[in-house]
């Protein structure tokens, strides 16, 4: 998979990396990489086994890449990224079962049980190592030989030898199973973990049935083209974007927006792909291939958020650099110094085994970008696209949020709010001469006008003359009177005398007068969104600030910012004075976070320290975000907050417990408290805890039912 990346020639190509078992390696393979001359950029996701790299010819680079692989682990395969459903099986396991489950057998019966005939015991003993452990010194030998030391196999390797070296039999076979033990169950939790989150995102079709003449062909997703006619049943997905041509029906676009209220299907309807089928058969024409379709782009925006690195991961990357190797040297000072002052060699020795057990930083370096991954994972599930554990560290350090108005705050529409008659005319009556006259127009407050009168069923009248006079309204002749439809400049311009109608403080007026005579007024106005208060509340009970900015008229907004409970206003702005506001209110408060959804508002959201954009926005707005509310809702604001503040916490909770666990350890060994068992959970039992807890993250409900009730009685 791969793609034009700038005007520079560079292309940006994603591979698939094939047996990758350790996230430490992974960081590794990613550093010799971007030292690679030529390379623009490399990153290794461990989590989603993917590496990305820009350069002019990414292909060019690969014998270089699979040879540093290969030489941090041997068995590591990159090949091509395919497009196909990821069926996220857990191959090559059967092996490490025998072989743990033989080796567990002859352990018990040699250790425990006591049954081996002395002459015996110390065969089985190594017979018993070379089952469960010749893996381990296989792939440790081999990356010695490609100048890889101070691995996880590496470190295991001498840790187990040295205590068959010191006659420590049975702990050297016991503590490499109970190694082996617990990275099957790592890799298991985490296989499992990263299959969850796909599972989540991941809507793409296998198949889909193509129409061909009166027969119906089954073919694989990927090879649907644009133009094919597609079925589409009852409980079905759609499989691709595209629009119906044939059938009626009700669709849950939910996967994809979050909006829980179906819509309705006809003929010539565009359907997003990965919503579903509800009520009716349907043949639709495909517009987008897979690889382009909503589906393919939501996974791919989840994949390369993967990919973004926050802080705390860079941070434990240059960590485990240092700590592995300050824990050797430590670990041959122990063996050294104290035995050349007691005599006490055996003892000693065995303590700086264990040192050596719990030098490798893999819980660390694995659980902190698996908590992240699980934090996006969690957003899309419920229709938020981060992108980027950045965006995630971003948004948990947010003081301050700044919305804009229209499309955020408001539902973006002119809604017709009164009508106000003057003189012998009633309000259906108004409302009907008014969508008469503006029923040729396409401005949003004529369509909002002519919708509210066909609502009603209002018979229309056709006009025989119309002149429209710009940014003040319409003259329109009738065949028995002439009307006036427009603001308070051209009807007083025409010597209608307004001065007893009070201008509303929100909203737009259109007034309206037949033959030099006031017939009255409507008054339209954008509808603020369901919940928008509890929404304003919530995040101010979370200790974060609210301020309003908008290019709207200082009496609009004030309105907005009173029915929603927003303190801080700026009105009448342009899209850079937008910034300036942004800028000054950061320095008064700190990290800001900004929503919005047009295009004027893509500089403000690409220089907010957090841009978060609707996703019934503008693409612009999209494409600058840093995260994307796909439901458009208030209420996604509050759960993107809450997944940050877990993530990040959950993210930190995981360092600490591992290097205090690790510390503790190192500690009691010294003191003669800790054993090479008790060093081994501290590393593989360690990462497993860390694994399932960044787990947690998926499980977290992220609204309390309190707040989920007053959101649907305001919706009421």
């Amino acid at each position: 998979m791969d793609k034009k990346q700038n005007d520079e020639g560079m292309r940006q190509k994603i591979y698939s990396i094939e047996n990758l078992g350790c996230a430490h390696c992974a960081g590794q393979m990613e550093e010799k990489i971007k030292n690679l001359p030529g390379i623009e950029n490399v990153s290794i996701t461990f989590t989603t086994k993917q590496l990305k790299i820009v350069a002019k010819e990414p292909d060019e680079y690969l014998p270089m890449i699979r040879e540093i692989c290969t030489s941090i682990e041997a068995d590591v395969k990159i090949v091509p990224k395919v497009l196909r459903k990821n069926k996220h099986q857990e191959n090559g396991q059967d092996w490490m079962i025998w072989e743990v489950g033989i080796g567990a057998v002859l352990f018990f019966m040699n250790a425990v049980l006591d049954i081996i005939p002395d002459p015996f015991v110390l065969a089985v003993y190594v017979l018993d190592y070379v089952l469960v452990g010749g893996r381990i010194v296989r792939k440790a030998l081999l990356n010695i030989v490609h100048g890889k030391v101070f691995d996880e196999n590496f470190l295991m390797m001498i840790a187990t030898l040295g205590a068959f070296a010191i006659g420590e039999y049975p702990e050297a076979v016991g503590v490499m199973l109970f190694y082996r033990i617990g990275e099957y169950f790592e890799d298991r939790a985490v296989a499992k973990s990263r299959s969850q989150i796909m599972d989540a995102i991941d809507l793409r079709p296998e198949t889909v049935q193509r129409i061909v003449g009166t027969d119906i062909e089954v073919m694989a997703a990927e090879d649907a083209k644009v133009g094919d006619i597609l079925l589409v049943r009852v409980g079905d997905r759609i499989p691709l974007d595209s629009v119906v041509v044939d059938g009626a029906s009700r669709i849950d676009t939910s996967p994809i927006t979050g909006e829980p209220v179906p819509v309705a299907a006809v003929i010539g309807t565009s359907l997003v792909s990965g919503s579903v089928n509800l009520s009716g058969v349907l043949k639709i024409r495909v517009v987008k291939v897979l690889a382009e379709s909503m589906v393919s782009r939501i996974l791919a925006s989840v994949e390369n958020a993967a990919a973004t690195k926050p802080t705390i991961d860079r941070f434990i990357t240059r960590f485990a650099r240092i700590y592995t190797p300050v824990v050797v040297l430590a670990a041959i000072a122990v063996a050294v110094i104290p035995s050349l002052v007691t005599g006490n060699w055996n003892y000693w020795i065995y303590t700086a085994l264990t040192f050596l057990v719990i030098s490798c930083p893999c819980a660390l370096v694995l659980s902190v970008p698996l908590a992240f991954f699980s934090g996006i994972g969690a957003g899309s599930k419920q229709s938020i696209l981060f992108k980027g554990g950045t965006a995630l560290e971003a948004l948990n350090k947010v003081k301050h949020i700044i919305f804009d108005k229209t499309g955020t705050i408001t539902e973006g529409n002119f809604i017709v709010q009164q009508i106000v008659p003057v003189g012998p005319i009633t309000a259906d009556e108004l409302l009907a001469l008014t969508a008469s006259c503006e029923s040729q127009s396409s401005h949003p407050i004529a369509s909002s006008i002519f919708s509210a009168a066909r609502e009603k069923n209002l018979e229309l009248v056709n006009f025989a003359a119309i002149e429209e006079t710009a940014g003040q309204g319409l003259k329109v002749r009738f065949a028995d009177k002439f009307v006036l439809c427009g603001n308070r400049v051209l009807l007083e311009k025409a010597g209608i005398d307004l001065t007893s109608v009070q201008k509303t403080l929100y909203g737009t007026e259109v007034f309206v007068a037949a033959d030099g005579l006031l017939l009255g007024y409507l008054v339209l106005a954008d509808t603020v969104k369901p919940g928008a208060k509890i929404v304003i509340e919530e995040i101010k009970r979370m200790g974060i600030g609210v301020t309003m900015l908008t290019g709207d008229s200082q009496e609009s907004a004030s309105a907005i910012a009173a029915l929603t409970g927003i303190g801080e206003v700026r009105a009448s702005l342009l899209p850079q004075d937008k910034f300036d506001e942004l800028t000054k209110i950061r320095d008064k408060y700190g990290a800001v976070m900004f929503i919005g959804d047009g295009i004027n508002d893509a500089p403000v959201l690409a220089g907010a320290d957090c841009g978060a954009a609707m996703g019934s926005g503008a693409d612009a707005a999209i494409e600058a975000a840093d995260v994307v509310f796909m439901t458009s809702k208030l209420e996604a604001v509050l759960q993107s907050l809450q997944i940050a503040r877990n993530t990040n916490k959950i993210a930190w909770q995981n360092v600490v417990f591992a290097l205090v666990v690790k510390i503790m350890v190192l500690v009691l060994g010294l003191a003669g408290f800790a054993s090479m068992w008790f060093a081994v959970f501290a590393d593989t039992g360690v990462a497993m805890l860390c694994v399932l807890n960044a787990i947690r993250i998926l499980y977290i409900k992220n609204s309390n039912p309190q707040f989920n009730a007053s959101i649907t009685a305001s919706d009421a």
